[in-house]
């Protein structure tokens, strides 16, 4: 009877495949039918088998998916397998005639995927151009205002105070007490810092640093009816909560596809609602022809459209897995460090909310007396453990985030190694 393994297929017998040809690579298996959210989140066989789909190394321990995520086997293939083809054909023809109607076979998948009209969806480079897109091509006044928190990406930050010398807007930041257990306490946060010169928002959905989530659709509803439009930050929800765009009711979302959708590098999505399409500039010129066209976001040039339409396979990868599966697997993976370590000892500190729906897998802990620069180095160059590394005038720390291949030995060595440095801080 086949193994679980065996319906993976990540590996295949070499003599089986063509000369010098990569194993064929496949998606995870079908998840063990009648378990619940909860049980399959722990069912070690099952993500073991998804594990396999990755390449990565085992002699280290990847705990750094805020960052960047690999993309497992068959996401690569198909990268390489796009590629190869593109500089086997003409090359124009290939990225010119034959790439665009694959391109608009992408950009269905995640409309439909996403709960989105598929002529809403531009595919981008990252969550940054998306974003940039909206924060330059929204028409902005000398003296108008741009309300964002100090937790906002600081790429996104550096955008508007770009916006700040040159047009002479101005951006205004707030501070959020961290651990934050009740999220819903920003909308009401973010009303009162609104002024009369409050032209738009800038709202990120997973904030990168401390996990917190941002219930947009709420915080969306307040602006709209103070005649604010909202640009949503999403590059740490999507793929990692299981919502769909729909439930945000937003005008504006862009995300990173390379981290949480495990699609390559150098992939993004911008949402704009249809109607909002013409009042948007793109950051590259497009023709006027395109004023009310979601490709104009997508004016860049000649570009690699493998890495686009790889994102396909990324997509189903996703599928196979299930969104609400994901989800609970990576809560189920941050609360079994997290908690172990937050009881180690009264200096350790988590500026994450374990409460339900506060947050997601993205956890900042600090060690009091401990200088999170150095336990990151230490952590990297004596155990060959990633982590983030976060200091900022509110909170520091190490920011930590498994993913679906991370095993709980890997999170039981980082655990003992955390532990140790409690007890006896870290080595001269």
């Amino acid at each position: 009877m086949p193994t679980r393994r065996d319906a993976l297929g990540v590996f295949l017998l070499p003599f089986a495949c063509a000369p010098h040809a990569a194993p064929k690579a496949a998606l995870p298996p079908p998840p063990p039918k009648g378990r619940s959210l909860d049980e399959l989140a722990r069912d070690e066989d099952y993500w073991a088998e998804v594990g396999r789909a990755f390449t990565i190394d085992r002699a280290a321990i990847n705990l750094n998916n805020a960052a960047v995520s690999p993309s497992p086997a068959v996401v690569q293939q198909a990268l390489a397998r796009h590629l190869a083809y593109a500089n086997s054909m003409p090359t124009a023809h290939a990225l010119w005639t034959e790439a665009p109607a694959l391109r608009e076979a992408v950009r269905r998948q995640l409309a439909t995927q996403w709960g989105v009209d598929a002529e809403e969806i531009a595919i981008t480079r990252s969550a940054s151009e998306g974003l940039q897109i909206c924060q330059m091509g929204i028409d902005l006044q000398r003296g108008d205002e741009v309300l964002a928190t100090t937790q906002d990406y600081p790429r996104m930050l550096t955008t508007f105070k770009q916006r700040e010398r040159r047009e002479g807007i101005v951006l205004r930041q707030f501070k959020i007490n961290v651990p934050l257990d009740d999220p819903s306490k920003l909308v009401a946060l973010y009303e009162s810092n609104i002024t009369p010169r409050t032209k738009l928002i800038l709202v990120t959905h997973v904030m990168n640093l401390t996990g917190i989530i941002t219930p947009v659709r709420e915080l969306v509803a307040m602006a709209r009816r103070r005649g604010i439009p909202v640009i949503v930050d999403g590059a740490h929800s999507f793929a990692h909560l299981d919502f769909k765009l729909s439930d945000l009711d937003c005008d504006y979302f862009a995300t990173s596809l390379h981290k949480w959708l495990f699609a390559p590098l150098g992939t993004g999505l911008l949402y704009v609602r249809r109607s909002k399409i013409r009042g948007l500039w793109p950051l590259t010129a497009a023709t006027e022809d395109l004023t009310d066209n979601i490709r104009k976001f997508e004016e860049v040039g000649t570009r690699p459209e493998a890495n686009a339409l790889a994102i396909a396979e990324a997509v189903t990868f996703h599928q196979a897995l299930g969104g609400a599966r994901k989800q609970a697997r990576l809560l189920y993976l941050r609360d079994t460090w997290a908690h172990r370590l937050r009881a180690a000892d009264p200096r350790v500190r988590l500026y994450t909310s374990l409460a339900p729906r506060a947050a997601g897998n993205i956890v900042l802990i600090d060690i009091d007396g401990v200088d999170p620069m150095k336990l990151w180095a230490y952590l990297w160059d004596k155990h060959r453990i990633q982590t983030g590394a976060v200091v900022r005038d509110e909170f520091r720390g190490l920011r930590v985030a498994p993913n679906v291949y991370t095993t709980l030995p890997e999170l039981d060595r980082f655990c003992s190694v955390m532990e140790t440095v409690v007890r006896q801080g870290l080595p001269a």
